[in-house]
């Protein structure tokens, strides 16, 4: 039908431009935020690119919802604007004719959102996680650069270490200070060697140097020499700490806990949220010559920030045990239903409350 052709193909057009125009607002931001934690030393600056597709590929599935949304709503707003839906309209085209070819350009998108909800999102957030914890603990290994003081990730221990040799095992002229519990301990050495434990744990061992032990602004400081003395660098094993975000959809089903309910509602709220506004955009398209061109997009954004934020509303009951995970995940998508249902009831009637006030405004002209 030429009346479904002409409205996907449209769709499909502006559905493009809005997820470029979104994509690159999403790439700007995120380039500012991980370049600032790179800048700060939170994260390695060569991964700065990795984190920043990763954290795009986890709000894929936002981005979507908001393409979906805002392409519907634009196109049908200038369908009525410009009078093209009053002449479909008296073609015999009626408002629920539009359900079919919106759903249909709508059904690669939502799927795209489901995969994303469910798979990519824990997926980018796991694989966010094991750089910045493998960052993490390389920062301690990298403590051992020749000619620079470098501060441990927890700020407690210095490490300056004159040279080193080229098979990194040698080290000469070696000064530690560690502070702890308001003393200050300082190690210096005028060679060692690096040993590595079988368990993974690692060791800068001097020989040959003092430690001088005590608390700043009072004269009882320790004195000590030694021969051989062990300095721990940090070790070579990898630990992955649990995290709702990060766990995959099925993990989250096979262990229902609070906070594993919360996070699968969420993540089954989004395609929930996608169809219901892809049926709201329909009736809340309708646009009076009289209204602003603006006033339906600033519509558009508070539905959709009131909808978002209420649904992170429900996951954060649920994880409090405020609600169960069945009326948490079914309450608010079944009202925003029944308000999408009220709308098309009042379009299709051809009474809604604009049209009421527009008229009422006429007659007091």
């Amino acid at each position: 039908m030429i009346f479904e052709r002409s409205l996907q193909r449209e769709l499909a057009y502006t559905a493009l431009a809005v997820f470029m125009v979104l994509l690159t607002i999403m790439l700007a931001t995120m380039m500012i935020r991980i370049v600032g934690f790179a800048a700060s030393g939170k994260v390695d600056p060569r991964d700065v690119l990795s984190l920043i597709g990763l954290t795009v590929i986890g709000y894929l599935a936002v981005m979507l919802i908001v393409t979906l949304f805002v392409t519907i709503l634009f196109v049908l707003t200038r369908w009525y604007r410009d009078s093209e839906m009053v002449v479909w309209m008296s073609s015999g085209v009626s408002l629920t004719h539009l359900i079919k070819p919106i759903a249909v350009f709508s059904a690669p998108l939502i799927v795209a959102i489901t995969f994303f909800a469910f798979v990519g999102w824990p997926w980018s957030n796991e694989q966010s996680k094991i750089l910045r914890e493998h960052f993490a603990q390389r920062d301690e290994v990298s403590l051992l650069a020749p000619g620079q003081f470098r501060e441990s990730a927890a700020n407690k221990r210095v490490f300056f270490i004159e040279s080193i040799s080229p098979d990194a095992t040698q080290v000469r002229n070696v000064f530690v200070s560690s502070t702890e519990n308001g003393k200050v301990s300082i190690i210096v050495s005028s060679q060692g060697h690096i040993m590595t434990q079988p368990d993974g744990e690692r060791f800068v061992v001097l020989e040959n140097g003092r430690r001088y032990d005590g608390q700043p602004g009072q004269p009882d400081y320790r004195i000590m020499s030694f021969e051989r003395y062990g300095v721990r660098i940090g070790e070579q094993r990898f630990v992955n700490t649990p995290s709702s975000t990060s766990t995959s959809t099925l993990q989250l089903i096979q262990q229902p806990s609070s906070v594993n309910l919360a996070e699968l509602a969420w993540r089954a709220g989004l395609p929930l949220i996608a169809i219901n506004l892809m049926l709201l955009a329909i009736p809340l398209a309708y646009q009076n010559p009289r209204r602003s061109r603006t006033i339906n997009l600033v519509m558009a954004v508070l539905i959709y920030l009131t909808y978002s934020n209420l649904l992170n509303l429900m996951q954060s009951w649920i994880e409090q045990g405020k609600i169960s995970f069945g009326v948490g995940l079914c309450i608010l998508h079944l009202i925003a239903a029944a308000v999408v249902a009220l709308l098309f009831g009042l379009r299709t009637l051809q009474r809604p409350w604009l049209s009421y006030l527009s008229m009422a405004r006429s007659k007091e002209k």
